[in-house]
């Protein structure tokens, strides 16, 4: 569940260039002390992101490097070109519009501003001898103790191509299986986020322990035909449909004990999915909505920001802005109006004074915004279809998610299943948990990179034994 109050670090990202040594370095050959790692931190707003450059000569003489930033996965990122003049820097990255001019001060450090899409940020970097990594302890290795497969299947219906992996328990017999269904938002089948890969880790203990699993890519990713961003929620159902009767084809599943793994938006599409296809065995909602769209992301803007230290003031005005985007998408019809008026709230109404960057900086978090996808979500309430629920339900969600907040949704998601008369449903708060389901401090997005911790054991635990009773 992405907001749009959230804005990914990985815009950051700068596509860093040396070309020429620094004239006002120290004697001697000049490119060499502009080689090694240069670190610096930014600060957008609480948020802290380390970003590291490290530099290193070719045979020809021309300087090279690599960029990562860690605590977003991140690594190796390619390094193009480098302006120094004097004692001066100058790193331009058009890719992503952004740019940092810096200079070489007596603290023997680059002291500038990095610049993107109209913002810039105070950024030293400092050279280091230790460069950062990840620690990701949970992401399995392989040879794996079963057996995987990749699988390519379709979406009859839409004429959409499907790439993912299926993973089998060693053996002869048959298996329960579950089909992993991701979040909001383009993912891979890993669900890979700030260098977590969350259902790589779920799938690898559910299959440990007996449970198949399948997860694929989303529309337009990896191997994945169209494009998530035309997709509408039931046809993102129909992919899930197509999921499942591969898996009903395979030998060694069982197919009347397939379930569904929903995470966050994931959590939308299963009981669709599930009241569609009566013979679902078993339905796993992993921080999902239970109540409608806008009011999540209302809920979810203030607790983000509170958590990334803005006033109330601050607060208040960005709840305000987001009402007046919301308002815009749920009832403009025509396209060009809609944009029109889009502009005029992203730029506080004064767009058309503003240079190219920062109108196309606006544009594209307008584009984000104005889909069909979008306008679903705002309106989208998950009660009537969590009602109808007639599969076993387990509804899980972290104590300190701030993303899909925990009683809210969970509470009407009990409800919804009470009134419709189901019984055999399990509910419950995570404590300490945020919404990957990582051990964490304050559940703020920040967080998500900087945790070693995929999922939490327990919850690992969680849902693999209650599948396991489940289904057997």
């Amino acid at each position: 569940m992405k907001s749009i109050t959230h804005v990914i670090l990985l815009v950051f990202i700068a596509v860093l260039i040396f070309n020429r040594p620094l004239p006002g370095a120290a004697q001697g050959n000049k490119q060499n002390d502009v080689t090694g790692n240069w670190a610096g931190t930014l600060d957008l707003s609480g948020f802290k992101v380390e970003m590291i450059f490290v530099i290193s000569q070719s045979v020809d003489g021309k300087l090279t490097a690599k960029m990562a930033i860690p605590s977003q996965g991140a690594l190796g990122i390619r390094v193009d070109k480098v302006v120094t003049k004097n004692d001066s820097l100058y790193i331009d990255v058009p890719s992503i519009r952004g740019d940092y001019k810096g200079k070489f001060s007596e603290s023997q450090t680059f002291e500038g501003k990095w610049t993107q899409r109209g913002i810039s940020v105070p950024l030293i970097l400092k050279k280091t001898e230790k460069v950062s990594g990840l620690s990701r302890p949970q992401t399995p290795e392989k040879p794996y103790p079963y057996n995987e497969e990749e699988v390519v299947f379709q979406n009859q219906r839409d004429g959409i191509k499907l790439t993912g992996t299926l993973t089998l328990p060693k053996g002869n017999g048959k298996f329960p299986a579950a089909v992993l269904i991701t979040g909001s938002g383009a993912q891979d089948r890993d669900e890979t986020i700030y260098g977590h890969k969350p259902f790589l880790v779920l799938a690898d203990y559910l299959t440990r322990h007996g449970i198949a699993v399948l997860r694929a890519d989303d529309r337009g990713v990896g191997g994945s035909g169209g494009n998530i961003r035309d997709a509408t929620i039931e046809e993102l159902g129909r992919d899930v449909i197509a999921a499942v009767d591969l898996l009903k084809s395979q030998k060694q599943i069982i197919p009347d004990k397939i379930g569904l793994i929903g995470h966050s938006e994931g959590g939308i599409v299963a009981p669709l999915v599930a009241n569609f296809m009566k013979d679902i065995a078993f339905v796993v909602l992993w921080a999902a909505p239970g109540i409608v769209g806008e009011h999540i992301l209302y809920q979810q803007g203030v607790l983000l920001n509170k958590a990334t230290g803005l006033s109330e003031t601050q607060i208040q005005n960005n709840y305000k802005m987001q009402n007046a985007i919301f308002s815009i998408i749920k009832n403009e019809e025509d396209s060009a109006q809609r944009i029109e008026k889009l502009q005029n709230v992203f730029s506080n109404g004064i767009y058309e004074s503003l240079n190219k960057e920062q109108k196309k900086a606006i544009d594209q978090q307008i584009e984000t915004v104005n889909t069909p996808w979008f306008k679903f979500f705002l309106s989208y309430n998950p009660y009537p279809a969590l009602m109808k629920l007639q599969c076993p339900v387990l509804a899980l969600a972290g104590e300190k998610d701030l993303q899909v907040p925990s009683k809210s949704n969970l509470e009407a998601i009990e409800k919804a299943l009470i009134e419709g008369g189901h019984q055999n449903y399990k509910v419950m708060e995570l404590e300490n948990l945020n919404h990957l389901f990582q051990n964490c401090e304050t559940g703020g997005i920040s967080e998500y990179g900087q945790i070693e911790e995929t999922i939490s054991p327990d919850a690992l635990k969680v849902i693999t034994s209650w599948i396991l009773e489940t289904v057997k």
